[in-house]
């Protein structure tokens, strides 16, 4: 608490009220009316005979509002109804004529932690402690503050603590400016500043000044300054230049400046330097970079132009050139409605020239291109109705020559797709309608689907009334539901895209069906499942396949390959089947002693049982198809690769199987607050197999057992397995013979057709800065319309791949990513012309830790166990140089060789300023 004082005709008196360390006054009581008393109070007469114009003494008395002790409002004028706890002391009245002429235009407020003082014969006026002076859109705080109304100046200056050192620098922001200061002058009657040793923030960048002058419209010219992106009051580098002129919301222009670092001028020198500031959209030149490849020569690379055409549609056109005769251009427009739809686009065409033109043999020219397009659509926008796309097609040599991030060179498919729904409101109909597209860039097989579309009833309960009551009826819970499929699907290679070969493989086919079922509860822990299913296939064409002795086969290059005709024609098949299964859940315990640390192991079973008929509609769609010089043949449809699925041949009736287990056990917790101090771990998720057994078939009349098992242990551990077990015999070649395995001597359930299992596990050490992260990653998705943001971090996503070195989290010490893969396949495909054996292991790592807090070192490999030999590998060094990143990217062997080192400012505005030095190789 502090008493404020008056200084009147040179004695010093104490005015009737209080202020704490949080009390603000209204501005108007000394800045508005200083003028005024000066004015009338004459400095003959005491503060009990204050004078009306020289009038005479008024000898009422009034009652003054005054706050109490520890109130934080502010002082209130008499007559303000707005102070609820106050004190009430009585002085005289003081009748206030208009304000004069050369009072301020606009309420000034004003407050200080420590005191004020108004020296009213001088027209002075003092803030002493935190003080803060808000004025129009200006808003100061400064530890001292002083007001001269004879000249309409008030300065500000900082403080000193104990130990001598400055504290409370004035700091003044106006219309998002932000100016810090050691003194700062300010004249209210021109709206114009002086201040000294000044340091302003603008957007990413930071001015210091030893003198700035700051004009009435905003516009600052500073002398002797520096321009940098460094946030710290010594900073690491800046542009030092004489002249400086900031244009608010525009730019900043300097004369001629010079780079320094660390303090230290260096010998760049440029002319003049402009820096935007301007916040939102604005066209302007993308600088290229200067790099050296091996194959291609020296270029320039992802220079260009930004289009800015408005809130709703941007462009970015980058183009590279190399003097080997090697160019590419890309086009990538962006366009968003809000509330509707937002989307992007990426077109790239690309020449590239490799090797010499006179040795025809080592010599590469191809012409390549690349699509991608992202949308989606706001769900809002139209309720029931949903467009989105997003799409990656283009020639498969296109990342071989133009692409060198990690990831895509190690994945070797691409996919596409387009899709439309539309939800029927309060109506069970649903229509979906796709375009697909996936592509494999190393054996050039291309799979286009479209239209691919379907047509969908949910279940109806026709015997249900409209308002059930009490238990239904057993027929009240028949469901019948309709599903129509049309698809249209082509499979070629993608030099035969919209060439006749494409067309020729082109299949057309529609399925419908008709489900029919219903569940009842029987005997209380089984539930019986009836159900009918009738299904009707349309297709197109016929593929006929058979033997051609004097046809090559391309992948092996001798004689003798599979050759197609294609039989165009209009076919029907008919499919119809009726089961009943019974289905039950069966829960098993194993409980452990009261010292044991596991406390229970349960078991969950739920098996199921059925009886299926389906009679043999479908004969004339098999035929015997011979697939080798042998002689060997198997039994296949006309329809094999139809895009709507084949119907079964031959009659079945018999049963079917499945069974799902999980498995989890019950232990002792020490982090567990709770009474019991027990946690569930999942051992297993999920295992189980599934077959059946057809008693009318004249062979096989047992399926081959399908086995999988999943689980994540521990939250750490994903694995997933599978596995095909066939129960019957094989002759040398691979055929199939009726006879089970155990019966020819062997004690095996029966033979591994095909298994498959992957794991992968994920570990890194503790972020001491997640919780601040995913704030802000918070507030940002609350702000940002989430299809708009969703297409910038696709963007920021794509640069992360490019150059991973640039972009790593130093707060995380260390990170480790494992998987591993196997299949396995032992089985007779026609394609390759009898038995096929194949095994591919693959394991894949990456992973990153920090030597110190401020270095980094990265590496993404795998290991081929199939050809035994090392993965595409990317490894990468990163140092923090605080405002500046320095990243070292090497990819040491393979096709594709490349080293790069990169030093670049983090500033967003200062991105393109880089060094980089980069030397890429290719094995031809």
């Amino acid at each position: 608490m502090r008493r404020t004082y008056l200084a009147i005709a040179g004695v010093t008196i104490a005015v009737p009220f209080i202020i704490d360390a949080t009390a603000g006054i209204k501005p108007h009581a000394f800045f508005g009316f200083n003028k005024i008393l000066a004015d009338t109070v004459s400095p003959a007469v005491g503060p009990k005979s204050i004078r009306k114009g020289g009038a005479g003494p008024v000898n009422s008395k009034d009652t003054v509002i005054v706050p109490k002790r520890g109130d934080s409002s502010a002082i209130k004028l008499p007559g303000d109804s707005t102070l609820k706890d106050t004190t009430i002391v009585t002085v005289d009245s003081l009748h206030l004529p208009k304000a004069s002429k050369d009072s301020l235009d606009a309420v000034v407020t004003a407050k200080a932690q420590d005191s004020m003082v108004l020296m009213i014969q001088d027209k002075k006026f003092y803030l002493y402690g935190s003080a803060n002076v808000k004025y129009k859109t200006i808003d100061l705080t400064a530890a001292q503050v002083s007001f001269d109304q004879n000249s309409g100046v008030m300065s500000a200056t900082h403080g000193k603590d104990t130990a001598g050192k400055p504290v409370g620098r004035p700091v003044m922001n106006d219309g998002g400016q932000s100016l810090e200061s050691d003194t700062l002058e300010y004249n209210f009657t021109s709206s114009k500043a002086l201040i000294f040793n000044t340091r302003s923030q603008y957007g990413e960048g930071y001015v210091h000044s030893e003198k700035t002058k700051r004009m009435a419209d905003n516009t600052i010219f500073g002398f002797k300054n520096g321009y940098t992106t460094c946030n710290l009051d010594t900073p690491h580098f800046s542009f030092r230049s004489k002249k400086i002129k900031v244009i608010p919301d525009k730019l900043i222009v300097s004369g001629p400046a010079n780079l320094e670092i660390q303090g230290i001028p260096t010998p760049i020198f440029i002319p003049f330097a402009i820096f935007p500031i301007t916040q939102g959209q604005r066209s302007g030149i993308l600088p290229p970079q200067f790099v050296v490849n091996q194959q291609k020569g020296m270029g320039l690379e992802n220079g260009g132009y930004y289009f800015g055409m408005g809130e709703n549609l941007d462009m970015t056109l980058r183009g590279d050139v190399y003097s080997y005769g090697s160019w590419s251009l890309t086009a990538s427009p962006t366009y968003r409605k809000r509330y509707k739809y937002s989307g992007g686009m990426t077109i790239s065409f690309a020449n590239t020239r490799l090797g010499d033109p006179s040795v025809p043999s080592e010599f590469v020219n191809s012409h390549d291109f690349r699509i991608m397009w992202n949308h989606s659509m706001d769900s809002k926008a139209r309720p029931g109705i949903n467009f989105g796309a997003s799409v990656n097609f283009g020639s498969s040599s296109y990342n071989q020559y133009n692409v060198y991030d990690y990831s895509t060179r190690v994945n070797n498919n691409i996919g596409s797709s387009i899709s439309f729904s539309k939800t029927w409101q309060n109506k069970p109909y649903n229509l979906t309608v796709n375009l697909s597209d996936n592509q494999n860039l190393q054996t050039r097989d291309v799979s286009l689907t479209f239209p691919d579309a379907n047509f969908s009833v949910q279940t109806i309960y026709p015997f249900q009334p409209k308002e059930l009551i009490g238990t239904a009826k057993w027929y009240q819970k028949i469901g019948i539901g309709y599903t129509n499929e049309f698809r249209n699907q082509a499979y070629f290679k993608d030099s035969s895209f919209g060439k006749k070969e494409m067309f020729d493989a082109l299949q057309t086919g529609m399925r419908q069906n008709i489900p029919i079922a219903f569940s009842i509860p029987v005997m209380k822990s089984f539930t019986l499942s009836p159900s009918v299913n009738m299904t009707e296939y349309w297709y197109t064409k016929k593929v006929y396949r058979q033997w051609d002795p004097n046809k090559t086969n391309l992948s092996t290059g001798q004689l003798g390959a599979l050759d197609t005709t294609y039989i165009p024609g209009f076919s029907a098949q008919h499919e119809v089947s009726a089961a009943m299964s019974l289905a039950t859940a069966l829960y098993g315990m194993y409980t452990f002693n009261k010292d044991s640390r596991i406390k229970a192991i349960r078991h969950v079973m739920r098996p199921s049982i059925g009886v299926n008929y389906r009679p043999n509609l479908n004969s004339g769609a098999y035929y015997n198809m011979r697939y080798n010089a042998a002689g060997d043949s198997t039994r296949t449809s006309y329809y094999t690769g139809a895009p709507i699925g084949v119907p079964s041949e031959g009659t079945f009736a018999g049963m079917t199987f499945n069974l799902d287990n999980n498995l989890e056990m019950k232990v002792f917790s020490r982090k567990d607050t709770s009474a019991n101090h027990e946690k569930k771990i999942k051992l297993l998720d999920g295992f189980g197999l599934s077959t059946n057994y057809n008693f009318v078939a004249d062979s096989f009349k047992l399926a081959p057992f399908n086995l999988y098992a999943r689980t994540n242990l521990f939250d750490k551990l994903n694995i997933t397995a599978n596995a095909i077990l066939d129960p019957y015999a094989t002759k040398p070649n691979g055929q199939r013979i009726d006879k089970y395995v155990w019966e020819t001597g062997k004690f095996s359930p029966g033979r591994l057709a095909s298994a498959g299992i992957t794991m992968s596990t994920s570990f890194q050490s503790k972020d001491k800065k997640s919780q601040d992260k995913q704030k802000a990653l918070d507030s940002l998705a609350n702000v940002t319309d989430p299809n708009t943001l969703l297409a910038a971090q696709q963007r920021q996503l794509q640069m992360v791949r490019n150059n991973p070195g640039e972009y790593v989290d130093f707060d995380i010490p260390w990170r480790v990513d494992l998987s591993y893969s196997f299949n396995y396949v032992n089985q007779v495909r026609a394609d390759s012309g009898g038995l096929v054996n194949i095994i591919q292991q693959y394991v894949n790592f990456n992973g990153d830790f920090s030597l110190t807090p401020k270095w980094k070192v990265g590496l993404n490999s795998g290991f081929d166990f199939t050809h035994m030999q090392v993965a595409y590998t990317n490894m990468y060094i990163s140092r923090d140089l605080h405002c500046w990143q320095m990243s070292i990217n090497v990819v040491p062997f393979g096709t594709f060789r490349q080293f790069s080192i990169t030093i670049n400012p983090k500033a967003g505005l200062l991105r393109d300023l880089r060094i980089n030095r980069s030397r890429t190789f290719y094995n031809m």
